[in-house]
């Protein structure tokens, strides 16, 4: 299904439907990227490239429950994301978990609670495992009034010791909607520069 990939290295987008994950990539390219009231919109993958640096943003489409979507449809996207992200590994630069900071810590207890696995927790130690680096972009923290105590529980869910700011490389707060992504483009400057890859620092100036 996610066929004709441009041969480039990349930052992917992955995450529930309805996270943002659009929204996020048109504030990061500049792009307007088809975003849609109902989950599900990104069936395949968007890549927006810059040839000449042979570098991409890709957002994968959402995973998760999704209304007038049958399970079986759900768990192929699942599949195909996973599938794409283990292929194209050696290639993928930043790994970008986007999660929806209201929600993500209730919809991360509600899943653990049935004796499974959440997905988001799932898909950041799956990045980890195959050492790409990782930075979960928490969205929509305009609408958090506990900020700081969200972001805890969430490092928390993840794994990381809170408090959450001694992760700034890894836990982004943003709010892609209102514009407001600093920390995100900080973390992918960070990982960037990590890489030898200074050429790709004018994508992410803010």
């Amino acid at each position: 299904m996610f066929e004709n990939r441009p041969d480039r290295d990349e930052v992917v987008l992955v995450g529930r439907s309805n996270v943002g994950k659009s929204t996020l990539m048109r504030e990061l390219t500049g792009h307007k990227v088809k975003t849609g009231k109902k989950p599900g919109v990104t069936r395949q993958p968007n890549h927006f490239d810059w040839a000449s640096e042979k570098f991409m943003f890709t957002d994968l489409p959402g995973f998760g429950f999704m209304s007038g979507v049958s399970e079986e449809r759900r768990e192929q996207i699942k599949t195909d994301v996973v599938r794409y992200v283990e292929e194209n590994a050696d290639r993928i630069l930043v790994g970008v978990v986007v999660v929806d900071g209201k929600a993500a810590v209730d919809i991360i207890d509600r899943h653990s609670a049935e004796g499974e696995v959440p997905h988001d927790v799932e898909m950041f130690h799956f990045l980890q495992e195959l050492e790409i680096p990782t930075v979960v972009a928490v969205n929509k923290m305009d609408k958090v009034d506990d900020r700081d105590e969200r972001l805890n529980d969430l490092c928390d869910r993840l794994g990381l010791y809170p408090p959450w700011q001694q992760w700034r490389e890894t836990v982004a707060p943003i709010s892609a909607k209102r514009g407001s992504v600093e920390p995100l483009l900080e973390a992918l400057r960070t990982h960037f520069h990590d890489q030898k890859r200074d050429d790709l620092l004018k994508f992410v100036t803010s």
